[in-house]
């Protein structure tokens, strides 16, 4: 039950960290709101030793800078479990197909099936319910 009511309040403070932020590579995105998530859940993810980007191909780059083919490789490397997408609870990560050079788009999970992302037809990020999926990880 605490776990539950821990991960309530991070994905509360992700959804008011991120929702409603436009899209920028490098500050607003998928990616850094996953990290943003891993650490208040615990982990450390090192993607930022790989540094900065600004384009799908620079966050390409950086990822393999960081020794990673695919994003969910870095997720793999974190010791993140695979899980089935419905058995997603609030603060799992979440990936669906994206646009692109990378292999998806990550959303975070809050709930009912939802999750907080970014989509091409919105400003920025928002309360979404795919219908597709790629993977999702256990935080």
């Amino acid at each position: 039950m605490i776990d539950m009511v821990k991960r309530r309040d991070v994905a509360k403070a992700t959804m008011a960290r991120f929702q409603h932020q436009p899209f920028k590579l490098g500050k607003n995105d998928c990616v850094r709101m996953a990290a943003y998530v891993l650490r208040k859940r615990g982990y450390r993810p090192q993607l930022g030793k790989a540094g900065t980007y600004t384009t799908l191909l620079g966050a390409k780059r950086a990822l393999k800078r960081a020794g990673f083919n695919t994003i969910a490789d870095a997720l793999d490397a974190l010791g993140l479990e695979r899980i089935a997408p419905a058995a997603a609870r609030p603060c799992d990560i979440i990936m669906v197909p994206g646009e692109g050079p990378l292999d998806g788009a990550l959303h975070i999970a809050v709930g009912n099936g939802r999750t907080l992302g970014y989509h091409e037809d919105i400003d920025g990020a928002d309360i979404l319910q795919p219908v597709e999926f790629i993977a999702a990880w256990r935080t």
